[in-house]
């Protein structure tokens, strides 16, 4: 099978699964949820009953921008996923996933409505968060490959990446919280029904609207359980079965701090965002570079 081959099969995958398995990840969450919480919760096939409902429903459009900014953003959440599922560049990958959140920011805030608009906010604040933890997850990965491609990266002999990177390791997965939506930083919209913003950035969307979004954190959630992957893999085939247990671990992980923590502030999100980044994240990369720069084998 040739290069171009392999890339085209695993583009149409994602393309074709990843609303599969976000669907089924969103249904366990609430499966899981609800167990930690004494329910018994919706059947996990629950969230794809309230998507095809959403498309059922009838669509009040606030204006005819909002729609083509929702479009763009799940287009741009698909060809984000694209690219990394393609094996491309990453830093071109986290460059799509930040200018698709900038299209729902933008879709939310041409609503002109109060909580439209301080949920779209409370996004871009979110952003500058966890950015700077991404833009060291790319470069960690390159000081610890030699690449920025994720094919080379996964095609690696070496050590596996987590062995070297600890620390951007779980700068990520700390992020992951604010990218999933997750208590203590569900700031920008209402994952759980207790939010003082109604539904925060997409309280205007409705309907066929609303159902665009979810598929698009239905591709988006698939895409950030593939980072969390690459951490994992090189050219063994045995460390795919590590990696779809550290996915389950994780994700598991997640949901648990999501049900245990309340609501901070924007302010601690932020201060702790930064925080971790400089003193988990930059160190474990200072740390590889000194090794390399001093010609020290790994």
């Amino acid at each position: 099978m040739t290069g171009t081959l392999k890339i085209i099969l695993s583009i149409a995958a994602y393309i074709i699964l990843a609303p599969l398995i976000g669907g089924l990840m969103s249904g366990f969450d609430r499966k899981i949820t609800a167990r930690m919480q004494g329910r018994q919760g919706p059947p996990v096939l629950q969230s794809f009953y309230d998507v095809i409902k959403l498309l059922k429903k009838e669509t009040v459009v606030v204006n005819h921008v909002q729609v083509f900014y929702l479009l763009t953003f799940l287009v741009f959440v698909i060809f984000t996923g694209c690219l990394f599922f393609g094996g491309f560049d990453l830093l071109l990958v986290f460059f799509a996933l930040t200018t698709a959140n900038l299209f729902l920011i933008l879709a939310a805030t041409s609503s002109h409505s109060p909580y439209a608009s301080m949920g779209a906010s409370r996004e871009m604040v979110q952003m500058l968060a966890y950015e700077p933890m991404v833009l060291l997850t790319a470069v960690g990965f390159y000081l610890s490959t030699g690449t920025f491609k994720v094919r080379e990266i996964i095609t690696n002999d070496g050590l596996i990446p987590i062995i070297l990177l600890p620390g951007v390791f779980v700068g990520f997965v700390f992020i992951l919280t604010i990218k999933l939506r997750k208590h203590p930083f569900d700031l920008a919209t209402s994952h759980h029904a207790h939010q003082e913003m109604v539904k925060g950035i997409t309280t205007e969307f409705s309907g066929e609207m609303f159902a665009i979004v979810e598929i698009s954190h239905w591709y988006e959630n698939v895409f950030l359980m593939g980072i969390v992957a690459l951490f994992f893999i090189n050219a063994k085939w045995w460390t795919v079965l590590i990696a779809l247990c550290a996915i389950s671990v994780i994700y598991f992980i997640l949901i648990l701090v999501d049900n245990t923590n309340s609501r901070l502030k924007w302010q601690r999100m932020f201060r702790n965002s930064w925080m971790t980044t400089i003193i988990i994240g930059a160190l474990n990369v200072f740390i590889l570079e000194v090794f390399i720069k001093g010609g020290i084998r790994i």
